[in-house]
């Protein structure tokens, strides 16, 4: 059974290593900046900047959801943005993603926002057919990146 659950600061180690295995998935390893001492620093303070839920099977990770919160100006509300989502291989096709959604939404709602938006790879076929099963709509935009800092 997949139960899903706020990650707390104790799930710091866990946390880095979905993140890594993330980013080793899509072969972006190289773009992770952080460390676990700015992970606690981020997400665990008074104020957190982000938040993760993590998904178990029967005590074992199966996979996370990272988020943080956006405000906007034309639907003059809170939404969620998720960042990640990912589930370890030999847990997928067991509803992990699915639970970590909804448990997602659930979080949403309950902090008052309106709408989640997220990513996803245009080739990434098997998980754009995922979230339309969910219920979400594709929009196609441009998404520009300006980095700041190097």
């Amino acid at each position: 059974m997949v139960t899903v659950r706020e990650a707390t600061i104790s799930d710091i180690d866990i946390v880095y290593d979905l993140i890594i295995a993330i980013a080793m998935h899509h072969e972006q390893e190289q773009y992770v900046l952080t460390n676990k001492q700015e992970l606690i620093k981020s997400g665990f303070g008074n104020n957190p900047s982000f938040g993760v839920l993590i998904a178990e099977i029967d005590g074992e990770v199966a996979g996370y959801c990272s988020y943080t919160w956006n405000y906007s100006i034309w639907l003059g509300s809170s939404y969620m943005n998720i960042d990640d989502v990912f589930v370890w291989q030999i847990f997928r096709g067991q509803q992990v993603g699915e639970k970590l959604m909804f448990k997602a939404k659930d979080v949403c709602l309950a902090k008052g926002g309106s709408r989640i938006k997220w990513e996803v790879e245009q080739g990434n076929h098997g998980a754009i057919k995922f979230y339309e099963r969910l219920g979400a709509n594709i929009d196609i935009k441009g998404l520009f990146r300006w980095d700041l800092v190097s």
